[in-house]
C-alpha cells in the first residue's frame, strides 16, 4: 500500500520524498518577509503522522539541533508514514535570543490562537492548522528558561490516553514527571484533538547541552520506533531500567535575598534536610543552609548565583525510592556517553 501525499502551505509532497516547505508569517515592521521552516518526510508507505516541534519558546535552542540530527539520521530512509519537523517555531523570538514574542506574549499560552488575533494567536493558528491538523502524535522540544538547566526529562498527564504511558517510556529519559497540562499550551490543543503528545525538557536556555541534545535525539527515535514509523538499525545501548514516573515535585526557594553558593549537581539524589546550598552575601558574616523539604531527584536548578528572596533554587521530582532513580540516572549518563556515536550525527 502507498501512502497518501501530504499539503503543508499549498505544497504537496508525495510519498517518498523529502522537502522542506517555508509557511509565510506577518512580515517585520521593517516588510522584511518572515517563514516558519517546516521540514517533510514522506515514507513510501503508510504509517504514524509524527509532528516534532522545538523553539516555541524562542531562546530554546537544544531542539534546533536535536532536529538538525534528527533530519540526518539513517533510519529516516526507511521511514514509515510522515515526519513533520519544525525546528524554530517562534521565529521571532529566535532572531531576537528571546523566550517570547515581540509583543512579550508567551506563544506556549497562546494556542489554540486566532487567525485575526494577536501575533502570538496568528503563529500559533499557523502552527495547528498547517501542522498539527491531522497529525496522529507530537514531540515538543524545550529547555529550562533563561539561567535555569534542566534535567533531561518527559512531561506528560499519563491518564490522558491508553497509549499515554508507552510513548512515555518509549523516550526513555530517566524521569517522567506526570504533570497538569496548562491551559493554551500546545500540549493543551494537542490533547484537545486527542493527540498524544509527549514534552522533553533538558538543558538551559541559550546554551547547547550535548547530554540533553543526544538524550533528546534518542528519545525522539525511541518513540518513532514504538509506533512503527522506524525499524532498529544497530542494538541500543540498554537502560537497564525502565523510568522512573514522579507524581509531584516541588520548587525550593530562597528564604533570603543573596548569593547561593550551590552544593547540589543535576540529578543528585538529596535526602530530606540535607543542604541543597548555602546563600551568602558580602556584607555579614552569616551563611544560611538552603534545605531539602522532601526526598528526591534534583531535575532542575539555577544557575545564576545572584538570587532574591523567593526565587526557585533547585526544583526536586519525588520518588517512591529516590536511590533507584539516581542508579537509574548513573545507567543513562553511561548510555549516552560520547563514546557511542550510534544516534549522533554531526557536521
Amino acid at each position: 500500500m502507498t501512502a497518501k501525499s501530504v499539503t503543508i502551505a499549498g505544497r504537496e509532497i508525495q510519498p517518498g520524498q523529502r522537502a522542506r516547505v517555508d509557511i509565510p508569517l506577518p512580515n517585520l515592521y521593517t516588510t522584511t518577509p518572515v517563514f516558519m521552516p517546516v521540514h517533510v518526510v514522506q515514507g513510501r508507505k503508510p504509517g504514524p503522522r509524527l509532528f516534532v516541534t522545538a523553539s516555541v519558546h524562542g531562546d530554546e535552542i537544544n531542539g534546533v539541533e536535536i532536529i538538525r540530527r534528527l533530519l540526518m539520521h539513517k533510519s529516516l530512509s526507511r521511514l514509515l508514514g510522515t515526519l513533520l519537523a519544525v525546528p524554530v517555531v517562534n521565529v521571532y523570538g529566535y532572531v531576537r535570543q528571546s523566550r517570547y514574542l515581540p509583543d512579550r506574549r508567551d506563544l506556549n499560552r497562546s494556542f489554540p490562537g486566532s487567525e485575526k488575533g494577536s501575533l502570538a494567536a496568528r503563529l500559533a493558528a499557523t502552527l495547528i492548522s498547517e501542522v498539527v491538523e491531522g497529525s496522529t502524535h507530537g514531540i515538543d522540544l524545550h529547555t529550562g528558561a533563561i539561567h535555569r538547566e534542566n534535567l533531561p526529562q518527559i512531561r506528560v498527564t499519563l491518564n490522558a490516553s491508553d497509549d499515554m504511558p508507552g510513548l512515555a517510556k518509549a523516550f526513555e529519559t530517566p524521569v517522567i514527571l506526570d504533570a497538569e497540562i496548562r491551559p493554551g499550551s500546545l500540549r493543551a490543543e494537542a490533547a484537545a484533538r486527542d493527540i498524544p503528545i509527549l514534552l522533553y525538557e533538558g538543558g538551559e536556555a541559550l546554551r547547547f547541552d550535548e547530554f540533553a541534545v543526544r538524550a533528546g535525539l534518542r528519545g525522539i527515535l525511541g518513540v518513532m520506533r514504538h509506533i512503527g514509523m522506524i525499524r532498529s538499525t544497530a542494538p541500543r545501548r540498554a537502560i537497564g531500567h525502565e523510568p522512573l514516573v514522579a507524581r509531584s515535585s516541588v520548587w525550593v526557594r530562597a528564604n533570603q535575598s543573596g548569593i547561593l553558593l550551590s552544593l547540589t549537581p543535576l540529578g543528585a539524589h538529596v535526602n530530606k534536610g540535607d543542604t541543597l546550598g548555602i546563600i551568602t552575601d558580602p556584607f555579614r558574616p552569616v551563611d544560611d543552609p538552603v534545605l531539602s523539604p522532601v526526598s528526591g531527584i534534583v531535575i532542575g536548578r539555577t544557575n545564576l548565583p545572584l538570587i532574591t528572596e523567593g526565587e526557585a533554587l533547585y526544583h526536586l521530582a519525588c520518588f517512591g525510592k529516590p536511590e533507584t532513580a539516581a542508579a537509574l540516572l548513573e545507567q543513562y549518563r553511561d548510555a549516552l556517553d560520547p563514546d557511542d556515536e550510534e544516534d549522533t550525527v554531526i557536521i
